[in-house]
């Protein structure tokens, strides 16, 4: 076998690990607190990120956050308020929240938005998907990394 396609077979065989387990975040990708690396590519985009966050068909992040200034009707309070967000937490810091929080809280009630596994009352036509796309994360975390307070 050539060394390109052992390559190949060895990536298969890790992305065949990682749906088996549901987890997208791999103990690999996670330092400390973060997930260093983005997610994607393509660099997230803030005006995405704020749609995916305000919007209930995305990540409808206001139903627990508040962010000051933000026009969205009835913003939660049952998460922290993320006004200031991007002064606290490095973008690395956010993606592991974001991603898959339980890496850091096991019991916390903040849903792993990148994580196929574990997931509670998901629609028939969307079990096995993550709650949000990879470029979905990095669009929030560009949008979150903004709100300096």
């Amino acid at each position: 076998m050539k060394p390109g396609w052992l390559m190949l077979a060895g990536l298969a065989l890790a992305g065949a690990c990682r749906e088996a387990s549901g987890r997208l975040v791999t103990d690999a990708m996670v330092t400390g607190d973060a997930i260093t690396a983005p997610l994607t590519q393509t660099p997230g985009d803030p005006v995405r990120g704020k749609a995916v966050f305000t919007s209930r068909e995305a990540g409808h992040c206001v139903l627990c956050h508040r962010v000051e200034g933000l026009e969205a009707p009835f913003q939660g309070n049952v998460g922290p308020d993320l006004s200031a967000v991007g002064a606290r937490l490095s973008p690395g810091q956010m993606r592991l929240r974001i991603a898959d929080p339980t890496r850091l809280w096991p019991d916390t009630v903040m849903p792993a938005y990148y994580r196929t596994n574990g997931l509670h009352q998901v629609a028939a036509g969307h079990k096995g998907e993550p709650v949000l796309s990879a470029q979905e994360v990095e669009d929030v975390i560009a949008y979150l990394s903004q709100l300096e307070g």
